[in-house]
């Protein structure tokens, strides 16, 4: 692989078809295929990290299918998958405390904008939150409105919804309730 160049490939997973690249450093993006297609991603993913994609493997993309599997199964509460990712500097501080949300708990865009020495500037956090090309891995899932409410998903609330209630145990409720779940919203 040469240094201007990233490998992709598929993943399944529970909630539908993913699509993860990564460098030799480390993995740089993992999105739902639905989120604008496939091809609207990787045109997505070569203007902001300045690469080619290629369709391949490495072992970043191997140990991440095995940690995903891990997480959906409920085994998995912190990736341990080397990541390497592209953002301004602000973008990186945010995706920086997403990292430090406890698994089954969930922050504000406020309360997370306060962490960052920036009050009021909970739109601005919205923003970096959606810039996150790497979803499940840097926790963007687990911010939510100061009221408690969901909003603010790239892979569409009720994944997140999904995804909440299985770091939270309720599981098994929330596969049985998947599609009322994604008409909810």
């Amino acid at each position: 692989m040469q240094k201007n160049t990233m490998v992709y490939r598929n993943l399944k997973s529970p909630l539908g078809d993913m699509i993860a690249g990564a460098t030799t450093q480390g993995v740089s993006f993992l999105e739902w295929q639905d989120r604008g297609g496939v091809e609207t991603i990787l045109h997505r993913v070569e203007k902001r990290y300045k690469v080619s994609l290629e369709k391949g493997n490495n072992t970043h993309l191997d140990q991440l299918e095995g940690e995903l599997a891990d997480y959906f199964a409920g085994k998995l509460k912190r990736f341990e998958i080397a990541i390497d990712v592209t953002g301004t500097p602000f973008e990186q501080k945010t995706w920086e405390q997403l990292l430090l949300i406890p698994y089954g708990q969930t922050k504000s865009y406020g309360q997370i904008a306060k962490l960052l020495g920036k009050p009021g500037a909970d739109r601005a956090v919205g923003r970096a939150n959606g810039a996150n090309y790497l979803g499940i891995v840097i926790p963007c899932h687990r911010v939510i409105e100061a009221n408690g409410n969901l909003c603010g998903y790239g892979g569409k609330l009720w994944r997140k919804k999904y995804l909440l209630e299985l770091e939270q145990g309720l599981k098994a409720e929330v596969q049985q309730g998947l599609f009322l779940a994604e008409r909810a919203f």
